[in-house]
């Protein structure tokens, strides 16, 4: 076996939890070693941005790709820095403040860093296509490198790059080995944030699924490591554009005109780390070149009146406790939640099904549901799957009912004894074709794995923030206990995210105060 393959398969194993194992961490929170949440680079000339709080936005459930493409400026690109990976709010309790951000994190932890390469747009510029950092707690940028290309000839007139990367160490912190894991949702969270934000203004967004992270990283300043005091690392490259691209386009011409060497110096996050070699080597592992496949085509949601699509981001709050006794939704909301999810941004397959715990949805039975998201699936899930399963069909295409039974305490288990997972109107694993993609794509597909349930999550958020729901990815849930239930015997199938929907509890105790003054 490809030996990248076989870290991607021992790790995986590795760090499951089980009820009396669960992967490994420090077992307590070392807060003289927090990392600090927000990368700067000391040294970079910063560039704020205007705050576009008070633009308008359309409603949430007319975004689509009908709508008209706003010209590529300074606001513009503010505003979806602001509605992507900006800051949401504060939050103030017991003489602390943290704050919230638009796009999803584990622990609220935030690995990810947003870059930007932009061909002459701005006064700034003076000519030259530059690279810029986002600093999202000043709603700035830093300006890292200046040069000239002519790459920009290859794509449609005004559009640029976006380049996504991860710092493990932040979750590394506190979730040990299993951190991983949770970096890559988190880069598939901000993803779906940017195609969110970006259909507010009109715009497309590409992932360019053929760029090696080598060349990804080159195009980040990632490769001059003195820069650097902990590991940063490639995820994913967006052509943010008013149409449609290529998702294999070659960035080699832009690669080849990158300078030697970036400004700043990026801040030193802790004094010091925790030495975890798992992490290393997968990360490794996982860095091989891309393999391209033929684009996934997506169809339209049709949702209900809501609010605008920014008040809706910028809402989005996880929760830790659902209000059990008023958490039923209709039928209709389920269906719409369910729509949104129906395809996928990733451009190989919609590899990650939704196995459902039914609790509290008008004219559903509870019991254990399925939505398989990609067709070619079916037959071998029902023959991997157990035997005694229904497979019937509901009023939702493709969903089909497993099992009747209250399964209340039965998805509270298996998600770590949360009571989210089992107070809510329904929660579910994202169970994802996994040996099989893997041995097609190779070891890269285990990142691509995640960065998919990480964009269904954000997904789910948003649309339960729209329909004024509540929902909260779930990291912490006894893998193999799940597998179980489904009658799984091998690993060709794996769950890699749970979610739960309903209604949260508000704590008024905790304060807000607005993101940016």
């Amino acid at each position: 076996m490809d030996k990248a393959l076989q870290m991607v398969y021992e790790y995986h194993e590795t760090t499951k939890h089980a009820q009396h194992k669960y992967a490994k961490s420090l077992g307590y929170m070392d807060w003289s070693t927090q990392p600090d949440p927000f990368r700067t680079y000391k040294g970079a000339e910063v560039l704020k941005l205007p705050l576009t709080i008070k633009n308008s936005t359309p409603p949430y459930h007319l975004l689509d790709d009908s709508l008209p493409s706003a010209p590529i400026v300074k606001e513009s690109i503010s505003q979806l820095l602001q509605f992507s990976m900006g800051l949401a709010a504060y939050k103030e309790s017991g003489g602390s403040s943290w704050a919230v951000r638009c796009n999803a994190s584990s622990g609220n932890l935030h690995p990810t860093e947003t870059y930007l390469i932009l061909p002459p747009l701005m006064q700034e510029q003076v000519g030259k296509s530059s690279i810029f950092h986002y600093r999202p707690k000043d709603h700035a940028l830093e300006t890292l490198a200046s040069f000239k290309t002519t790459f920009w000839k290859k794509l449609p007139e005004r559009s640029f790059i976006i380049g996504l990367s991860s710092i493990s160490w932040r979750e590394v912190w506190k979730y040990g080995e299993r951190a991983f894991r949770y970096t890559q949702l988190d880069a598939g969270h901000a993803w779906q944030a940017f195609v969110i934000s970006s259909k507010m203004l009109g715009w497309k967004v590409t992932r360019l699924d053929s760029v090696s992270d080598a060349d990804i990283s080159t195009l980040l300043g990632l490769t001059q490591k003195t820069r650097f005091f902990e590991d940063e690392n490639p995820d994913m490259l967006f052509v943010i554009s008013p149409q449609e691209i290529n998702p294999r386009l070659s960035v080699e011409t832009l690669v080849e005109s990158i300078p030697l060497k970036f400004e700043g110096i990026a801040n030193k996050l802790s004094p010091s780390m925790q030495k975890w070699d798992i992490i290393p080597a997968i990360e490794e592992a996982t860095s091989e070149p891309q393999i391209p496949q033929p684009t996934t085509l997506r169809s339209e949601i049709k949702r209900t009146p809501s609010r605008e699509s920014k008040d809706v981001v910028l809402s989005r709050r996880s929760v830790h406790v659902m209000q059990k006794n008023i958490s039923t939704i209709t039928k209709e909301q389920f269906h719409t939640i369910l729509e949104s999810v129906r395809d996928s941004q990733d451009s190989k397959d919609n590899s990650a099904h939704l196995a459902i715990f039914m609790h509290q949805v008008q004219d559903y039975e509870s019991g254990l549901y399925i939505l398989i998201r990609n067709f070619a699936d079916k037959e071998d899930l029902q023959k991997e799957m157990d035997a005694k399963f229904r497979w019937s069909h509901t009023e939702f295409e493709h969903l089909y009912l497993l099992q009747i039974r209250d399964l209340c305490a039965t998805s509270k288990a298996i998600s770590c004894s949360q009571d989210i997972a089992s107070d809510g109107a329904f929660s579910l694993g994202m169970l994802c074709n996994f040996t099989d993609q893997l041995e097609k794509y190779g070891a890269h597909r285990y990142k691509e794995l995640y960065w998919e349930c990480g964009a269904v999550g954000q997904q789910l958020y948003l649309e339960a923030t729209s329909m004024g729901l509540s929902g909260t990815g779930i990291g912490c849930f006894l893998d193999d206990d799940m597998h179980g239930l489904l009658g799984l015997k091998n690993n060709r199938y794996q769950i890699l995210y749970h979610f739960t929907v309903g209604r949260g509890y508000v704590d008024s105790r905790i304060l807000t105060r607005p993101a940016y003054d």
